[in-house]
């Protein structure tokens, strides 16, 4: 079916019509409807427009609001202060399209007019090594974005540049293949809660083993240096050792990536050995182009606005002296692949915003270089996860957070919180019960605690306040959201009918409003890769709800009409919240 248009856009346009028919001259402008405290809807677009036609803002919002021919939307409009529109709408027109929304399994969510390829690259932990909190903010960002973009009816193309090359795995392989059974150690595994944890015990003993004989022995770091070009050349036992440790790994990743209920397919793990085939050739063509230049016998490419402490050019550098290749090589490689191979309109990069300056400049040389579109790629960046002290969330000893530990801990948390609940809710709950709605509590509670934060924040990871049944939490969401379940299994044969001819009180009118911008704001949301205007708009929402609910009996109602009609809000504020949390990878259990 068609998707019907918010109120707020049906409204705007018909001020956008009155004001072109009052003044063709200004046709074009924009009325700038907006909602406000004073009335449903406020338009202030008549004071820049008096201020360019030099007019009285006053006399031209008067010719406009006498322009405007009799409709179902607008129940009152006047002029206030120096020349607003204050709008009220009819109740019943609120009632009537929240009811063609709700025919929508969109809720009204447009598709986008001229949906394009996006490849995003989010998630990128390093082969052999452990995730961390520093992996959290990428992966629930990007995994977010995904579910924005696609909702939208984009073609999205997800991309994980694991690190999975480079001298490190020379180390690695060159100990195994002397210590042909390391990776098969399964007391390390013990007590391992899944695969993943398991393989992960594996490769921590190999990389520490690996390391201290590295560090302590030098004839097997010249060993392990030797493997690294059999490595880039493709050597058949060198590179079969290396897949053996690169599987294990992702066989770790899915486990972290199962426990943080985020889709990571195979396919999209696509790391940097990818590109290695063809560094070579992007070294001669930006050397051949004149891009990049040899300088103290690494091609670089310089920048006039970029320069060190002292003042002397700071570049990038594609190929070091040595003639081994960095991390912009690769990145320009999969450029290249990314817009030439996948056919991508946009390229965006979820990465920590302290690589700001060297995406920049991958960015740039890509585009001198014609690889890339001005504009087409995009970093998303964002900013550090903190602990309470202010500071780089680490554990008391110093060290990296472990993501599984700081996930592991949520749910442990958001349990209590849930037996809590389950003892004083309907009927008995099984202790297998409780942790199912504890993962989704305790994991929906992480990610909406980064999601909530504009991305480009540091944020301070509490998992005291995450966990909250208070304040802005997913756990706040999850329990409206089964507060209103709970109603429909004591509602017996009562069913949500919208009833557009009954009057509303004012809650209700604030609820049913809010709901009327649930499209618009996943539009914007999307197309502004901004995840956290969803979370605003569905904690607003849940608080509208929670005065409603207070306010306006459902079903207590003075009528069966009105209990019906409160029903469908009710119905329609479930919907949304429940597809609103999806959108940012949150789940919505029946009961808490």
């Amino acid at each position: 079916m068609a998707t019907v248009p918010s109120l707020a856009a049906t409204v705007h346009q018909r001020v956008s019509d009155a004001l072109s028919a009052a003044l063709p001259e200004a046709a074009s402008a924009d009325p700038l409807l907006r909602r406000s405290d004073r009335a449903d809807f406020q338009a202030n677009g008549m004071l820049a427009l008096a201020k360019q036609l030099k007019g009285n803002p006053r006399e031209l919002a008067t010719k406009v609001t006498e322009a405007l021919p009799a409709n179902d939307e607008i129940a009152d409009i006047e002029v206030s202060g120096p020349g607003f529109l204050n709008i009220t709408v009819a109740d019943k027109a609120i009632v009537a399209n929240l009811a063609a929304r709700r025919q929508d399994e969109r809720l009204g969510v447009p598709y986008k007019d001229n949906p394009g390829t996006t490849v995003i690259d989010y998630s990128q932990p390093n082969v052999a090594k452990e995730m961390h909190v520093g992996h959290l903010r990428s992966t629930v960002i990007g995994d977010a974005i995904v579910h924005l973009l696609e909702h939208r009816g984009e073609k999205v193309i997800r991309r994980h540049h694991i690190g999975d090359w480079g001298t490190n795995f020379g180390m690695l392989i060159q100990y195994l293949i002397e210590h042909p059974h390391e990776l098969d150690h399964e007391s390390d595994a013990a007590g391992a809660k899944d695969a993943g944890e398991a393989a992960m015990a594996r490769l921590n003993r190999l990389y520490k083993s690996s390391r201290a004989l590295f560090d302590s022995d030098e004839a097997f770091k010249s060993r392990a240096r030797d493997r690294v070009p059999a490595l880039q050349s493709g050597d058949p036992e060198t590179l079969a050792l290396w897949h053996k440790i690169v599987d294990e790994s992702k066989t770790y990743f899915q486990g972290v990536y199962d426990e943080l209920d985020v889709e990571i397919r195979d396919a999209d793990i696509v790391g940097e050995s990818a590109y290695n085939d063809d560094l070579q050739q992007v070294v001669k063509d930006l050397e051949e182009s004149g891009v990049a230049v040899r300088s103290e016998g690494a091609l670089c490419v310089f920048f006039e606005d970029v320069k060190g402490p002292d003042g002397t050019p700071t570049p990038l550098i594609v190929q070091k002296s040595n003639g081994g290749f960095g991390y912009a090589a690769t990145d320009l490689a999969a450029i290249r692949n990314r817009v030439g191979e996948l056919k991508a309109d946009t390229l965006l990069y979820v990465v920590d915003a302290r690589q700001s300056l060297h995406f920049r400049m991958v960015f740039e040389t890509a585009q001198r270089a014609g690889w890339l579109p001005e504009g087409a790629a995009r970093q998303l960046p964002f900013g550090t996860v903190l602990g309470k002290d202010g500071k780089p969330f680490k554990t008391r000893e110093g060290e990296t957070v472990r993501l599984v530990d700081l996930l592991d801990e949520a749910v442990e948390r958001a349990a209590a919180v849930v037996r809590e609940k389950a003892a004083s809710g309907e009927g008995a709950v099984t202790e297998e019960e409780i942790q199912r709605r504890a993962k989704q509590v305790g994991i929906g509670a992480v990610k909406y605690a980064d999601l909530s934060n504009s991305m480009t924040r540091d944020y301070v990871f509490d998992l005291d306040r995450m966990v909250s049944l208070q304040g802005d939490t997913s756990v706040y969401l999850q329990y409206a959201y089964a507060r209103v379940r709970s109603i429909f299994r004591k509602a017996g044969e009562l069913k949500p009918v919208p009833h557009p001819e009954l009057e509303l009180a004012p809650a209700e009118r604030a609820l049913a409003l809010h709901l009327d911008a649930f499209a618009d704001t996943v539009v914007t949301a999307a197309d502004e890769y901004e995840p956290h205007k969803v979370t605003a708009y569905l904690y607003e929402l849940a608080t509208l709800y929670s005065r409603f609910f207070e306010n306006c009996p459902v079903l207590k109602a003075d009528t069966e009409e009105q209990t019906e009609n409160r029903l469908f809000l009710c119905d329609l504020t479930a919907e949304v919240l429940h597809q609103g949390l999806a959108l940012l990878g949150i789940r919505t259990p029946e009961r808490l």
